[in-house]
């Protein structure tokens, strides 16, 4: 076993087995949707810093989500254009291993952030009467810091358990990204605690906050189902369905790819869904908040009328 080990310092991403003109071709469509992104988020945390009116409890929360999907495309979006353009180009050792522990800390934190917006629509819409008394500021951010530790935490016993395995001649990871599953691939060693640990952590982070979700929104439709005028459950669930929206397809498709049948062997198919995990998930939650949400449209209003009249 020795003999087949040797001191990686590179590897090579395999990305999408496609022709040269279909890569130039994603090339420019990616980078087209990685602008989108990052301005639809950024538009998201200007806003909430600008508009006094969104200095609420809800669009704090919204723009910490804006921050990580910012983040996480930044990690793994400009690798793969770097790709697409040239698919012999090598990513360092170090460059990989912090690629994934990036990747990781961005997707449970905002596995947390999720967790925490629905909290506080659950408490904004089944007690609105002790709303500021329950989601203060130093809640607020007690939870934001607690969402990023925990992530960051997390990610590190991922990383801890993977720097010390040795890993084979082979050098070439089937993925986009340095994704923990396709990297464990080329260890030379035994991977079955690194592969449990994945597992239970995608559970932990996935499946218990996702129970918590529905749990909350169940309430929160009783809630509704119990107000006496339309307009008013209305509002209720306008203030609702972006959240569910954000929640569904970031939830969907993590829960396919790393809990779903076949976790340890993931086919092509799991490569494209956390293709649009990671590219097409940041670029459409603002989307989702600005066209469902009459308060965001209204704030970009008021800051380009602002911004005219200077």
């Amino acid at each position: 076993m020795r003999n087949n080990m040797t001191s990686v310092t590179e590897f090579f991403l395999l990305g999408f087995p496609l022709g040269p003109k279909m890569q130039v071709l994603l090339f420019g469509l990616f980078s087209l949707f990685y602008a989108f992104t990052l301005l639809g988020n950024g538009a998201i945390l200007a806003l909430s810093c600008l508009d006094p009116r969104l200095h609420t409890p809800m669009y704090f929360f919204l723009s910490h989500l804006a921050l990580v999907d910012i983040a996480y495309a930044c990690n793994t979006v400009p690798r793969m254009l770097l790709n697409l353009l040239d698919p012999a180009l090598p990513i360092s050792f170090g460059g990989c291993m912090t690629q994934t522990f990036l990747f990781l800390t961005f997707a449970i934190t905002e596995c947390l952030l999720l967790v925490m917006m629905s909290y506080d629509r659950y408490v904004a819409i089944c007690q609105p009467l002790r709303y500021s008394a329950i989601v203060s500021w130093r809640v607020c951010i007690t939870l934001a810091v607690t969402s990023w530790t925990i992530g960051v935490l997390l990610s590190l016993i991922h990383l801890v358990l993977l720097l010390p395995l040795p890993f084979c001649v082979s050098q070439k990871i089937n993925h986009f990204f340095c994704e923990i599953m396709a990297v464990l691939k080329l260890a030379c060693a035994d991977t079955h605690i690194n592969e449990n640990m994945v597992l239970a952590g995608a559970v932990s982070v996935l499946v218990g906050p996702f129970s918590s979700i529905v749990v909350s929104y169940v309430c929160i439709l009783c809630a509704i189902l119990r107000i006496q005028s339309g307009e008013g459950q209305r509002k209720a669930f306008s203030t609702c369905s972006s959240h569910l929206c954000v929640v569904g397809l970031f939830y969907g498709t993590a829960i396919i790819t790393y809990v779903g049948p076949n976790y340890e062997n993931p086919k092509e198919q799991k490569k494209y869904l956390l293709l649009f995990h990671s590219l097409f998930n940041p670029m459409l939650n603002p989307l989702i908040y600005s066209l469902r949400n009459s308060e965001v449209k209204n704030s970009l209003k008021r800051v380009l009328g602002i911004g005219r009249t200077l």
